[in-house]
């Protein structure tokens, strides 16, 4: 049940209940935190989540080129190609293997790019992020934002390099998306990802 935990854990914290660490272990503080968020999305006539279990975004590179090959047509729900257009390969539901150990209730959306890329010393490879495919990707998760009842937050959209931080799920070494167009090497990951979620913010605002 930890993961599970984690996860009702973070939808909490995301709806402005903080349980406490996100760490699994549901004591005290995270069903006073439960109970709140609860009692706050009813009063609003909503559930506490989506009816199909949708809570998080979970956003990644490929490390492939700049078109979706048969390997990142099976990982993601949505793929974002070098020229911007989008590949929807499955509902939102639907199980994606895209996250260790975290894909339950998570939709994970992927930007073609970052073939052969290093993080140290930093080269972009041959398909370097473009920003026509972030925008779309940006586009794509303020969308979903609204139509599953996701807010943006540092808990309920992230990107695969802040999974471990925020989320405490270890990873294997991942470093997406911690660079962005514009960016002479990665940054900090949580910042990194606070620039993509104050884009996806403004995009949802607008709507």
């Amino acid at each position: 049940m930890t993961y599970a935990n984690r996860a009702q854990q973070a939808r909490c914290a995301a709806l402005g209940f903080w349980p406490g660490p996100i760490d699994g272990i549901w004591g005290r503080r995270s069903q006073t935190a439960y109970d709140a968020a609860v009692a706050a999305q009813r009063a609003k006539g909503l559930p506490f989540q989506h009816e199909t279990g949708v809570t998080r975004l979970h956003l990644h590179w490929t490390a492939g080129g700049h078109i979706a090959n048969a390997t990142d047509k099976k990982a993601y729900h949505g793929l974002y190609q070098g020229d911007g257009s989008c590949l929807k390969m499955a509902e939102p539901w639907v199980h994606r293997s895209h996250t260790l150990n975290a894909n339950s209730g998570a939709v994970g959306l992927s930007m073609c790019c970052m073939a052969g890329a290093q993080e140290r010393p930093f080269q972009w490879g041959s398909a370097p992020m473009t920003a026509a495919q972030l925008d779309a990707m940006c586009q794509g998760a303020a969308s979903l934002c609204i139509a599953y009842d996701i807010p943006v937050t540092r808990w309920s959209v992230l990107t695969h390099a802040e999974v471990q931080p925020t989320l405490g799920i270890k990873q294997k070494w991942k470093w997406d998306i911690t660079v962005l167009p514009g960016m002479p090497a990665p940054g900090d990951p949580i910042a990194v990802g606070d620039r993509i979620r104050e884009t996806i913010s403004r995009i949802v605002a607008a709507n």
